[in-house]
């Protein structure tokens, strides 16, 4: 049994059917200087898709972050499946090998942007609501890379009074991993919270809103856990019927079952249980990837749920509650749902995929994204730091102030010069002053599915933009080319027509110009005609 179990996982885990279904192959040629987008968000410096490629399966795939059974093209064309498929690229064709469809490619127009606004109203029609305006018109705070697992009170009240000290305006502060008991238990730690309920007063006092980091994990024989598993709210092993143990980055756990519909309602009740409690807003959720529950022979409440059925559940939570973030996610495009690109480095070459990343969630329906944590979400990469690259961190700060959703962790006042520090307070209220018109885009998008950060080649096809990935437009006004490299200076490609820079010099586009700009200065051009 035990060898039988490792059989099924392994073949599961590489996406091999064990249906006894034939897969079926479809290969799509690339019309004559066709450029794809799609699939998988974390691979946009990926895109378009010009080399060959190993094979990849959205299945048990998703790299961190959002997967989605959607391809675009300039050409006017796009590819959609309802189910999650494998493909690769060749040299000059996409490969799809599918389970359960037949794959075809559909002629909407002739431009990306026509492309994707077809897929869009035929597959993830926007719902004509938004996350929790907030989250879009002021900066984000989150406590992760100050505190990482010592997340207390003392020290997320020393955190927000550094905020608001340093001259950073108030927002949304995210309190991260390891307040809770344990895993499946929502109450704060009572010797790291003495008094979680006055803190989140205080917090809401000095002007912030307050979510809390969570996910879909329970630990193993904890009071919470034996009232799941007596209530089958949690995910079984096929073999025993036992509740399932699943291994993640902190170790081993029992999954909630979100596919029983009791289960995922008694999860929607515990957090807003403790929404009523302490006074939290909203919540992070965290986790939820389709690797997770891939290596597993598990049994759930719906036979025959995938790993991306799974994950999509664990999306569903998050439309409960206006304040919501996630990280992984699955065919969820056009919904009230905050997403964040995974964790990155603290490095250039990180700096530097912010903007293709970026581009890439709004192709695949994801406006309503946040460019993961200014300076790097990876934590490790923080540590044992003797002397910090202090442009590294303001450039990152600047490439974010013009997109949705702007978050800082990292604390620059802790690693920073005063000057720099200042330069970081001025991007976040650069954020702030655009507010308004971010969130009017973002309204756009709740209505028309637009995305929010536009690739240069979506607004501007024929232009000579298909291979653009250090610029972009932030909705129909504002072109945005940050700074992603230790030097001061950049060429940037304008478009055709007047466009009026940062500091009010007007140009006339359909060239390409030289911008210097020193480390207080992120250059950004307003289209006027």
């Amino acid at each position: 049994m035990i060898k039988k179990t490792i059989l099924w996982s392994l073949l599961f885990f590489c996406g091999l059917a064990v249906t006894g279904q034939t897969s079926t192959k479809k290969e799509i040629p690339f019309l004559k200087d066709e450029n794809w987008w799609g699939a998988f968000v974390a691979q946009g410096s990926q895109m378009p898709y010009l080399k060959p490629t190993n094979e990849f399966n959205l299945e048990t795939q998703n790299f961190n972050n959002q997967g989605v059974p959607l391809f675009v093209s300039d050409k006017g064309r796009y590819i959609w499946s309802d189910e999650p498929f494998r493909f690769r690229i060749t040299d000059n064709a996409i490969e799809i090998k599918s389970e359960t469809q037949n794959i075809e490619v559909i002629k909407a127009g002739t431009t990306l942007r026509e492309a994707y606004l077809a897929a869009c109203h035929k597959h993830f029609p926007p719902t004509g609501t938004l996350p929790d305006s907030l989250l879009f018109s002021m900066p984000q705070y989150n406590t992760w890379i100050e505190l990482m697992y010592n997340q207390n009170q003392k020290d997320i009240l020393n955190y927000a009074d550094n905020i608001l000290k340093n001259g950073f305006p108030a927002g949304v502060l995210m309190v991260d991993d390891n307040w809770q008991k344990y895993y499946g238990n929502f109450e704060f730690k009572p010797d790291k919270f003495p008094d979680a309920k006055g803190m989140i007063d205080q917090l809401h006092a000095k002007g912030f809103k307050i979510m809390v980091w969570v996910c879909p994990f329970v630990s193993p024989d904890s009071p919470e856990f034996r009232e799941l598993q007596s209530k089958g709210y949690l995910m079984k092993r096929k073999d025993s019927g036992a509740p399932a143990l699943f291994y993640w980055w902190n170790g081993y756990s029992a999954c909630y079952d979100l596919t029983n519909p009791a289960a995922f309602d008694h999860y929607v009740a515990k957090l807003k249980e403790a929404q009523e409690r302490y006074g939290i807003d909203g919540f992070k959720f965290d986790a939820g990837d389709v690797m997770y529950y891939a290596p597993v022979a598990f049994d759930s409440y719906v036979k025959g749920a995938k790993t991306v059925d799974h994950c999509q559940k664990w999306a569903e939570i998050g439309l409960q509650f206006p304040f919501n973030e996630y990280r992984a996610c699955w065919k969820m495009g056009g919904q009230p749902l905050v997403q964040r690109l995974g964790d990155k480095n603290y490095s250039w070459r990180a700096v530097s995929l912010l903007i293709p990343d970026m581009v890439a969630a709004g192709l695949l329906g994801y406006a309503y994204t946040c460019p993961d944590m200014v300076g790097g979400g990876q934590f490790a990469a923080f540590l044992n730091v003797k002397k910090f690259d202090e442009p590294l961190i303001v450039r990152s700060a600047q490439t974010h102030a013009l997109m949705p959703m702007m978050q800082f962790s990292v604390a620059p006042w802790r690693i920073l010069s005063p000057e720099n520090n200042k330069i970081c307070a001025d991007m976040a209220r650069l954020h702030a002053k655009k507010g308004a018109y971010i969130l009017a885009c973002a309204r756009q998008s709740a209505k028309t599915g637009e995305p929010i950060i536009r690739h240069m080649e979506y607004m501007f096809p024929g232009q000579g933009f298909a291979l653009c990935k250090d610029q972009f437009m932030l909705g129909d006004k504002y072109l945005v080319a940050p700074i992603v490299t230790p030097e001061n200076t950049r060429q940037v490609k304008l478009p055709k027509g007047k466009w009026r820079d940062d500091l009010g010099k007007i140009w006339s586009g359909g060239k390409v110009i030289t911008v210097t700009a020193g480390l207080e200065r992120l250059p950004y051009f307003e289209k006027i005609r």
